[in-house]
């Protein structure tokens, strides 16, 4: 997927304006391969330094110290500055700033601003004056290059180097670990500098050129998703990129089981309950957070998962269908999420393997929707959805899952070889089966 899809910024609804880029290892780069993709009419200005030799990325360049001095054209990538001085050119004013930000949102027009300067070096620290994000920003893309993992923390490699050394607690000319990295990224005087309060963030973790440099991204990504919506790892070079969000995991266990007579998710799987093991299966996958929506035998589900570190939601309505549950489900989550597996809690045979499978795959295409396909031939749970289906998903009425959105988005199968994924409890011989499923494991 290209960066703008990474970046979710290529929906049709209005773009967030204006979009920032901060930090250091590909600045520059991001912004225009972003307006180029975004093809469009795009104002892009910056708030800070630009080298001359990058002003050619635009289509035009206007030199203006008052708003009267600008003409836009109607098409194409237009780039603002103030006057050139010394093979760089000045950031603009604030006036002319202002009116930019003012022409974007009343056209609907892109604006991407260009807030920090890093000397064409990987990573970097702040300054007192740095960075120059204006504070109506609605999106702050801070950029690290992961090139300058096992370098040394000299001024070679790090704009900075001293200042870094102070925020990441990495003795000057120490090797630089991802550990330094991502504690630079996230500290307040760091990474997280003057970004405006209400901002989205998004970590753009650039230079991933290699296997080893993505997996080192998706380390980080880890304590970066504290404190940033999203993480890209990739590579702008190459153009290859992989989102890594949040991705819940929404366990349905508010059914009555009236086929089966008594409540499944109080039956006993390899002497725990169906519900905390399908707890268990989708804490150990990574997801978060797990959601638990119960409405029959509530009380007795909820001890069940007492000790977890899972959210309980109760869903009264539960009589009234399935989906209410996902709704249910689906309203409990916060805006930064960007996914939610759906889980069964008649099915705790569903492996961690396959639940991971599913999330590494969505990181690669951000799918609407995305199932397993078992055996070249039958779809099957657990399903992922990705966010851009959650409002189709609150629309949900009656005895209908999330299945009722297929026809809605595109849905990707991810090729699985195990049918016990087919398999679930609806009848008491269907436990047996289970159960001797179990036994021979």
């Amino acid at each position: 997927m290209n960066l703008a899809h990474a970046l979710r910024l290529d929906s049709p609804s209005p773009l967030p304006i204006p979009i920032c880029f901060a930090g250091a290892g590909g600045k520059t780069t991001a912004l225009f391969q972003l307006a180029r993709q975004l093809n469009t009419q795009v104002l892009v200005t910056a708030t800070t330094h630009l080298g001359v030799w990058q002003v050619p990325l635009a289509d035009r360049h206007i030199i203006a110290s008052d708003p009267r001095e600008i003409q836009l054209p109607a098409e194409g990538i237009t780039l603002v500055t103030g006057e050139v001085e010394n093979e760089r050119t000045k950031p603009v004013s604030e006036t002319v700033l202002n009116w930019l930000h003012e022409k974007a949102v009343k056209q609907a027009i892109p604006l991407l601003i260009e807030a920090d300067g890093s000397r064409q070096k990987p990573l970097k620290a702040p300054a007192e004056h740095e960075p120059p994000i204006p504070p109506f920003s609605e999106v702050v893309i801070l950029v690290a290059g992961l090139g300058a993992i096992g370098k040394p923390l000299t001024d070679d490699h790090v704009h900075r180097a001293e200042l870094f050394s102070r925020i990441s607690g990495l003795a000057h000319g120490g090797i630089i670990t991802l550990q330094a990295v991502t504690g630079a990224l996230t500290h307040p005087m760091g990474g997280l500098k003057n970004i405006p309060q209400g901002a989205r963030r998004i970590a753009l973790l650039n230079q991933a050129d290699t296997p080893e440099l993505k997996s080192i991204g998706g380390e980080m990504a880890r304590g970066l998703l504290k404190h940033f919506e999203s993480v890209i790892v990739g590579s702008l070079e190459q153009e290859t990129f992989n989102t890594l969000e949040r991705t819940a995991g929404i366990i349905l266990a508010a059914g009555k089981s009236t086929r089966f007579g008594s409540p499944k998710q109080l039956l006993d799987w390899k002497g725990k309950p169906f519900v905390r093991r399908v707890a268990e299966t989708a804490l150990h996958s990574g997801l978060e957070p797990v959601v638990a929506v119960t409405g029959f035998h509530h009380a007795d589900v909820e001890s069940c998962l007492r000790d977890l570190p899972v959210s309980v939601v109760h869903n009264p309505e539960y009589e009234q269908g399935q989906s209410t549950s996902v709704r249910a489900g689906i309203q409990s989550l916060t805006p930064n999420i960007g996914a939610a597996v759906f889980l069964l809690a008649d099915q705790p045979q569903i492996p961690v393997e396959v639940i991971r499978a599913l999330v590494e795959t969505h990181s690669n295409s951000l799918s609407p929707i995305l199932a397993p396909l078992v055996l070249e031939e039958r779809r099957a749970n657990p399903v992922l959805f990705d966010k851009v289906t959650f409002p189709d998903l609150l629309q949900l009425t009656g005895d209908t899952g999330g299945r009722a959105v297929f026809d809605k988005h595109r849905v990707e199968y991810l090729p699985w070889h195990d049918d016990i994924l087919l398999f679930d409890v609806d009848k008491p011989e269907d436990y047996e089966r289970l159960k001797s499923l179990a036994s021979r494991e």
